[in-house]
């Protein structure tokens, strides 16, 4: 191990010597040299950024994680830089022990076929809810916890060793000012009592001797004001980038924005879709008939695909009320056709739905007698049902 004594006194010697300086200024027995205005504005407003930062970030983690025990496991993880391993909602859970309790109650029965019902859609809710903590931990919380982690320690750095330097330029400053207050006084009093050689040799030796120590010390405050005017330089170019963090962070919230958007439409759809299930269930067990005690099958099609299809809703009521009305509904030509853009990608659960991507156009129309939460979109040769949430209808 290199060890270097002189290096070492050196380097304690520059801290007492700041330690003081910092000292005699929070004193008021000091002078300080103040940075410029447009610096300290920027500092300020650096700072600001930082502490609504974290704010901002620890309040979002607790939005989206309220257990404090996941929190710290997921700190951890991620400071050990490994794969947090995928863990299961709450909502999702709960789905599941309604499955389990449908099965132990016996599916066959109203309420284990309502449990088995409300279940797959909890587990639904709880994938949905799983993509939105996915999507705003990559899009939202990351950029922040870098900007805090990487950025902004690379600031603060650099703020420090401006802090130092500025030190250094005050320490040179109150050196320079003593070496030439003491060599005014030499130049001012000197000593005519003595008329020896020998004192005028040293009365000369001791002047030379503190211009000497104002020349060394005018130097070291030349070379200290360059070092702190590089320093303020290098600092402000990384404060002025805040700017560009605001944008970057900017960018990063409507990403948020946009994840929690899709994600309440799609809870909105799915909860709209459970509460026609539940319709049918106790339409079912209020009929007269013997056989429709039980709730419809709700792992059926159009389970799976949330609201049912025209066609299905029509045949049903046909077999239950079968008329001649109904059964020309099925063959009512189409109205209110118009262009629709998607607001959010969709995934068609089965062959009657159609998939969208966000962004893109399609042709929609209804059909008398379907659903309202529901239209029938066409792009291309392409056709399907797609859910009304999903659309901006255009004029």
């Amino acid at each position: 191990m290199d060890f270097n004594v002189k290096k070492l006194a050196c380097g304690a010697g520059v801290f007492f010597t700041r330690a003081v300086q910092f000292t005699e200024e929070k004193l008021g027995q000091a002078e300080k040299t103040e940075l410029d205005p447009h610096l300290e504005n920027l500092i300020t407003r650096a700072d600001c950024t930082k502490n609504w930062t974290e704010k901002i970030l620890r309040q979002t983690e607790v939005l989206l994680q309220p257990n404090p025990s996941a929190r710290i496991e997921e700190f951890i993880y991620d400071k050990l830089d490994k794969k947090l391993p995928s863990r299961t909602t709450n909502t999702e859970l709960l789905g599941q022990y309604m499955v389990e309790a449908a099965n132990e109650f016996g599916p066959g029965t109203p309420y284990g076929s309502t449990l088995i019902t409300v279940g797959e859609y909890q587990k639904r809710l709880g994938g949905a809810e799983r993509d939105l903590l996915q999507a705003s931990a990559v899009g939202f919380l990351a950029p922040l916890r870098n900007f805090l982690e990487g950025d902004w320690r690379t600031i603060s750095k650099e703020r420090r060793l401006l802090e130092n330097r500025r030190l250094d330029l005050d320490i040179c400053k109150a050196r320079l000012k003593k070496a030439k207050l003491a060599e005014a006084k030499a130049a001012a009093a000197p000593d005519f009592q003595e008329t020896r050689p020998r004192n005028y040799v040293l009365s000369a030796s001791a002047s030379a001797l503190l211009s000497e120590e104002a020349d060394k010390a005018e130097h070291e405050l030349r070379v200290a004001q360059t070092e702190f005017d590089r320093q303020a330089e290098v600092t402000r170019l990384l404060l002025e980038g805040i700017g560009s963090t605001h944008l970057n962070h900017l960018r990063c919230l409507q990403d948020f924005a946009e994840a929690q958007a899709t994600y309440y439409a799609e809870c909105h759809h799915y909860m709209q879709a459970l509460q026609r299930e539940l319709s049918k269930c106790a339409n079912s067990v209020s009929a007269p008939h013997p056989t429709a005690t039980v709730c419809p099958d709700p792992v059926s099609s159009a389970f799976l695909s949330g609201p049912p299809s025209p066609g299905a809703t029509v045949s049903s009521l046909s077999s239950q009320r079968p008329s001649p009305l109904a059964m020309e509904q099925t063959q009512l030509p189409v109205t209110g056709t118009r262009k629709a853009k998607v607001l959010y990608d969709y995934e068609g659960h089965d062959g009657s739905e159609l998939s969208l991507l966000a962004d893109e156009l399609i042709t929609v129309h209804t059909v008398p007698g379907m659903d309202p939460d529901w239209l029938i979109g066409e792009r291309g040769n392409q056709k399907g049902k797609v859910p009304v949430t999903y659309l901006e209808l255009l004029s």
